[in-house]
């Protein structure tokens, strides 16, 4: 998953400095980015053992 972020991270970058970037494309993959943080982020939170427990 993280490898799938930072793959998206370098789409959009290469999107962004073309010379005519789709702009629905780039909002699509801007938030798929971010509903791909988002899982990570829960999954790591249910690794991470709660330390107030």
């Amino acid at each position: 998953m993280r490898l799938e972020h930072r793959d998206l991270d370098d789409v959009i970058h290469h999107l962004i400095e073309s010379d005519y970037p789709d702009q629905l494309q780039l909002k699509r993959l801007k938030m798929r980015k971010l509903r791909l943080k988002d899982s990570i982020e829960l999954i790591q939170s249910r690794l991470i053992p709660d330390l107030d427990a």
